[in-house]
C-alpha cells in the first residue's frame, strides 16, 4: 500500500538511495559511518549507479541516520528499506538487486531490532 494519494505528482526519482556519510569524534562508542568507508562506498555506489544505466534513481549523501553501530547504512525510498552495505560486492547487489529490479537483498537488510 502506498502512502501517495492520486493526485500527487508523479516521482521525481523512481528510487532515492541515501548513504549515511555522517562524521564523529575520534573514538565516539558508536562509532560513525564514515570511518567505516562509507564515502569511499557512495562515490562507488554513484558511479556504479551511471555504468548501470539507472538514470531515474538518485545516489545521495546523508547526515547521521541513526544506526551507526550497523554502518556503514544505506535506505533505499520509496520503500524505505534498510540495508548494511560494508563492501563493493554489498553495493552491486542492493544495486541491480533492490534499486534496479524492484528486489530485496534480505542478507543485507537492516531491521527495527538492529
Amino acid at each position: 500500500m502506498s502512502d501517495r494519494a492520486p493526485d500527487d505528482p508523479p516521482l521525481y526519482y523512481r528510487r532515492h538511495v541515501f548513504c549515511c556519510t555522517n562524521v564523529r569524534p575520534q573514538g565516539h562508542p558508536r562509532g560513525c559511518c564514515s570511518d567505516k568507508g562509507s564515502v569511499a562506498l557512495r562515490d562507488y555506489m554513484k558511479a556504479r549507479a551511471k555504468e548501470f544505466g539507472l538514470t531515474d534513481v538518485r545516489i545521495n549523501s546523508s547526515g547521521c541516520l541513526d544506526r551507526c553501530e550497523n554502518g556503514p547504512t544505506v535506505v533505499v525510498y520509496p520503500e524505505g528499506v534498510w540495508y548494511r552495505c560494508a563492501t563493493r560486492e554489498d553495493i552491486d547487489e542492493v544495486l541491480t538487486t533492490h534499486v534496479r529490479d524492484g528486489d530485496r537483498v534480505r542478507h543485507l537488510m537492516l531491521t527495527p531490532e538492529d
